[in-house]
């Protein structure tokens, strides 16, 4: 939740990172113009139920949207956050992992396998292509974290906990 338009900037960084807002309209400001599904707004004061209701909607909207958790099909296309990107074959064995175990961390030697089965590349060769497979998901409003001395997590670039907290 985001004031607006007090916090106009922060309602620009959430809708980069393609999260849901929900504006919580100052009583005496315009009413905004939201053309994003994952946008709504309500003026102050609100019902309680009515802020409930509306936040609902755009969970909803948010996993209609695909950014519930990302997803990746047989022909290495992964979507999240309402836009696809398509992977390399190599780099989409990878993703395979780090998508399965969403959030959580995959340890090197994992991927390792999946993505190169029965072979050992080497760590440099792993490097590479997770770099690379870093720069294919960004724009999709995802990030792969290093976890030192574990592995790797895949996550979304910004955390959904922050829209649920209200902002003043």
């Amino acid at each position: 939740m985001v004031r607006w338009p007090s916090r106009r900037q922060r309602r620009d960084q959430l809708a980069a990172a393609r999260l849901p807002r929900l504006l919580l309209v100052e009583p005496d400001a315009p009413a905004p113009v939201a053309v994003d599904p994952l946008e709504d707004w309500v003026r102050l004061p609100v019902d309680r139920n009515d802020l409930q209701a509306r936040i609902d909607a755009l969970s909803a909207r948010g996993r209609d949207a695909g950014l519930s958790a990302p997803r990746l099909d047989e022909w290495g296309v992964l979507r999240f956050g309402g836009r696809q990107v398509t992977l390399p074959p190599l780099e989409a064995r990878l993703a395979v992992v780090l998508v399965e175990s969403y959030k959580g961390v995959v340890r090197r030697d994992d991927l390792t396998r999946a993505g190169w089965p029965g072979d050992n590349p080497g760590r440099n060769a792993l490097d590479v292509h997770i770099l690379r497979l870093r720069r294919r998901v960004e724009p999709l409003g995802l990030s792969i974290r290093t976890v030192r001395s574990r592995g790797y997590l895949l996550e979304p670039a910004t955390a959904l906990s922050r829209v649920s907290g209200m902002e003043g």
